[in-house]
């Protein structure tokens, strides 16, 4: 069993603990990362070139049904939900907003989560509202690995919490462990 896709989801206080995940990615990663920042509405993109500069990694904003491939980061564009279907692509919707959020962490999650079940790694950081904390459970229900950013770091400890509270969450680390274990963890099991 492979993993497929790292997922990882944030708000506020999350910008700096995410590029510190992402510039722990080796230029030959084999993975798909799939990343939801919640965004002011007029982001223009300015998001993922931020990112792109943390990571040797791609980053890519992606357009409606474009495929994910392994080795880059995917980002959910300001005022859109960001899924991912069954065969692999990306869906982008304008669907109402989740948890007062568009793009959602918990729809995300959960897509990805019936997409690839055991084959995902999903990693929620600092953030002041409970989303994400659904995607998690879905995600550890499908089998997959739930990682949470220690609340004590967090700029905005509630989204961390939150998944911690509904049991959704199998580890929590520090926001520098973060990146060195999502590699070993892709490692061990892509071996």
């Amino acid at each position: 069993m492979r993993y497929e896709t790292v997922i990882i989801g944030g708000s506020a206080g999350a910008g700096q603990v995410l590029d510190t995940i992402l510039a722990a990615i080796p230029a030959d990663w084999e993975l798909s990362v799939l990343a939801v920042q919640h965004l002011h509405p007029a982001d223009d993109g300015a998001f993922a070139r931020h990112l792109a500069r943390a990571t040797p990694v791609p980053v890519v904003e992606p357009c409606d049904k474009q495929r994910v491939e392994p080795g880059r980061v995917y980002t959910a564009p300001a005022n859109y939900h960001m899924l991912v279907e069954r065969n692999g692509a990306i869906s982008l919707s304008v669907d109402e907003k989740v948890n007062w959020s568009r793009p959602s962490i918990d729809v995300l999650f959960e897509s990805v989560a019936c997409a690839w079940g055991k084959a995902v790694i999903a990693v929620l950081l600092s953030g002041a509202s409970t989303d994400g904390a659904e995607g998690m459970r879905a995600v550890k229900d499908a089998g997959g690995v739930t990682i949470a950013q220690d609340p004590t770091t967090a700029q905005v400890p509630l989204m961390p919490q939150s998944a911690i509270d509904a049991g959704a969450v199998d580890e929590v680390l520090q926001p520098d462990e973060i990146g060195p274990r999502v590699v070993r963890l892709a490692g061990e099991r892509n071996l």
